[in-house]
C-alpha cells in the first residue's frame, strides 16, 4: 500500500476521522505499511488521518516499547498531574514546541486483530497516545498553542518549506 505523510496546508488532516466499523486483515495490512512509514520518517506515532485514511487507527513505535496499533481508541481516564514536553509531528516537519498534556492516560482501543484491551501508561508513551487521538479529531499540536505561538511555528515552517524548494530548483 502506496502511503505518504501529508502535511500542514492538506484539509484532510483536520477532518474528524470515522470509527471502523469491522477489523478485518486489511487492517493489519494498513498497520504494517503505517508502521514502515513511521520507521522509515523515524517518527513515534502515526495516525490514519496523517496518511490520507480517514478512519480511526494510529500506530506507535517509542524507543524500549513494542510496535502497537490503535483502532477506535478512547482515553477513558488522565491524570490532574500535568507534564511540558516538547512535541513535533511528521505532518509539521521542522518545528517543536512545548505543550502540557496529562501525564498518566487510560485508553481503550482495538489492535489490529481485533481484539480489545485497555492500557494505562505514561511518560512519552502516554504523550504520542494523546497527539495521535488529536489527529483523529482533526488536531494538530499546534492547535494547542496560544496565537502568538502558533503564528511563530507557523512562521517559521513557511520559511522552511520555502528553503527546501529553493534547495529542489537549484539542484
Amino acid at each position: 500500500m502506496a502511503m505518504e505523510v501529508l502535511t500542514l496546508g492538506d484539509e484532510q488532516l483536520r477532518q474528524k476521522a470515522l470509527a471502523v466499523k469491522k477489523i478485518d486483515e486489511s487492517y493489519q495490512r494498513l498497520a504494517d505499511s503505517m508502521l514502515d512509514i513511521l520507521h522509515k520518517q523515524r517518527g513515534v506515532g502515526l495516525a490514519g488521518p496523517q496518511v490520507g485514511v480517514l478512519e480511526r487507527i494510529f500506530v506507535v513505535h517509542v524507543e524500549g516499547d513494542v510496535p502497537r496499533v490503535f483502532i477506535n481508541p478512547s482515553i477513558i481516564e488522565t491524570s490532574e498531574a500535568q507534564l511540558s514536553f516538547e512535541e513535533g509531528c511528521l505532518s509539521v516537519p521542522g518545528v517543536w514546541a512545548e505543550l502540557i498534556r496529562p501525564k498518566i492516560i487510560k485508553v481503550q482501543a482495538w489492535n489490529e486483530r481485533g481484539r480489545p484491551f485497555t492500557i494505562e501508561v505514561g511518560g512519552l508513551l502516554a504523550r504520542v497516545i494523546q497527539h495521535e487521538c488529536d489527529h483523529l479529531e482533526g488536531v494538530l499540536f499546534i492547535d494547542h498553542l496560544s496565537e502568538a505561538k502558533r503564528e511563530r511555528l507557523l512562521e517559521k515552517y513557511g520559511n522552511l518549506k520555502l528553503k527546501k524548494l529553493k534547495k529542489k530548483i537549484s539542484r
